[in-house]
């Protein structure tokens, strides 16, 4: 079913994939439910006139459209080599270029500690040919010393972020070191503050830093995770991100999920374009309802694979397993704006053949979802020294990358086994594999392909 909203920019609509039937008795529903924005690309909003002169920091009239805030890390590692601190620098400084007109943005350098490095004193600037030249100047001053401790930046962007009414409010983080300088319960309590405030892409460059910490701030806060080996990459990484945010129409969206009397939403997880657990995440929104974050959306398609448990019933009955909508929050606490709605149903049957069908949507997807798991497990065996539950945990990857003809995942996965064979999933682990490579199918393995419809 298709549900277009007739009154957002852009237009929403939520598709609902699912095998209806259950035999009698049978209690859990799956669904993926595919929700598409488009025609959002119209013309940018208007920039904010400033009341001082160009290149005034202060906002006035109204806030612009999007807010955005760049983390640089700083701490003396990125002066080994020389050349990453100085492609962090012109990366911020491609990312600045690539800010529209109005937007407001601030850099942060990142240590032990946050320091606001541009405009400075809490505030948010407003992107002009004159900020953004004094932006890039203020960059030149950036050199590398000190320790790491990306909660403290991330608070220090959520401070500044919070100062603007902007409903696109967006971080880009760079680090290319471990988090040493606090604890990891620090970082997770800041993460804890930031979720819902702002989204985040995270970047690693080089390959001493900790994957697992990049992919964590990146999914707790609704953004994208990537490495960066080669330091020469950054400032086409960061132009892309920038142009990314720039394409956003609208923010804070969630996907919400009514359940009758007597159901439990067993998960909700994002499966497209890569998996992502966002269970956790749920807010409560009434009776039987929870809002579940997706973040800012522009011209694009996302998957979601909903899991219920409903009520068992007899033969010939049938129920509405779950109303799912996408709304947009309003700040004040009035009703929320429905953008797009789909149903999930259940019909129980004792046709043997319609109750067992897996729906093709929804076996992909489950299948997606192993690939990801098996390739972490399957690392992180590896590094265990487990060679036997490694080579059965990647043999499994390949065999799953294979069936679903997940061709950039199996050539991420070539570079650390031998295939021996594909479709069974017969693999020899390499015994030199770069940092690199392993890394690269650490952070990428979320990453899912689409189900041919």
């Amino acid at each position: 079913m298709a549900n277009f909203a007739k009154a957002s920019v852009p237009q929403f609509a939520v598709e609902v994939y699912q095998n209806v039937h259950l035999p009698e008795g049978g209690r859990e529903v799956n669904a993926v439910v595919t929700v598409t924005a488009a025609g959002g690309a119209g013309e940018p909003a208007p920039s904010p006139q400033p009341s001082r002169s160009p290149g005034s920091v202060a906002l006035s009239g109204r806030s612009p459209d999007a807010a955005v805030v760049i983390m640089v890390d700083c701490s003396g590692s990125m002066d080994y080599p020389p050349a990453k601190m100085r492609s962090a620098r012109e990366a911020t400084a491609a990312a600045i270029d690539a800010l529209r007109e109005g937007v407001a943005f601030a850099v942060v350098a990142g240590t032990h500690q946050a320091r606001e490095v541009y405009p400075g004193g809490g505030r948010l600037a407003v992107a002009d040919a004159v900020t953004r030249g004094q932006a890039k100047e203020a960059l030149r001053k950036l050199s590398p010393g000190g320790g790491t401790a990306i909660g403290t930046w991330l608070r220090l962007a959520e401070r500044l972020l919070a100062s603007s009414d902007a409903s696109i409010r967006h971080g880009i983080l760079l680090t290319d070191g471990r988090n040493e300088h606090e604890e990891a319960d620090a970082l997770r309590a800041s993460l804890d503050v930031c979720a819902g405030r702002f989204t985040c892409d995270a970047r690693g460059v080089g390959t001493d830093y900790e994957v697992k910490e990049v992919m964590r701030i990146a999914s707790a806060l609704l953004g994208t995770a990537e490495i960066v080996a080669d330091p020469a990459g950054l400032a086409a990484d960061f132009t892309h991100m920038m142009e990314t945010v720039m394409g956003k129409e609208v923010g804070d969206v969630c996907l919400r999920l009514w359940t009758p009397l007597g159901a439990e939403v067993l998960f909700v997880k994002q499966c497209a374009p890569t998996v992502e657990e966002l269970s956790g995440q749920r807010q409560e929104a009434g009776p039987r309802t929870g809002d579940y974050p997706t973040g800012s959306w522009g011209d694009e398609s996302r998957d979601y694979h909903v899991c219920i448990r409903v009520p068992s019933a007899a033969v010939g009955r049938e129920m509405l397993a779950a109303r799912v909508s996408l709304v947009l929050p309003a700040p004040d606490g009035s009703p929320a704006q429905v953008l797009a709605q789909g149903l999930v149903r259940a019909v129980w049957t004792d046709d043997v053949v319609a109750s067992t069908s897996i729906n093709p949507q929804v076996a992909h997807y489950t299948g997606q979802a192993e690939l990801a798991h098996a390739i972490q497990q399957g690392l992180d065996l590896r590094k265990a020294g487990d060679i036997d539950g490694a080579t059965a945990k990647l043999g499994r990857a390949v065999q799953l990358a294979s069936r679903s003809g997940h061709e950039a995942t199996a050539k991420l996965l070539a570079k650390v086994v031998d295939v021996v064979d594909a479709a069974n999933g017969t693999v020899r682990l390499k015994a030199n594999v770069s940092k690199e490579a392993e890394m690269t199918l650490e952070t990428r393995s979320t990453k899912t392909v689409r189900v041919k419809k």
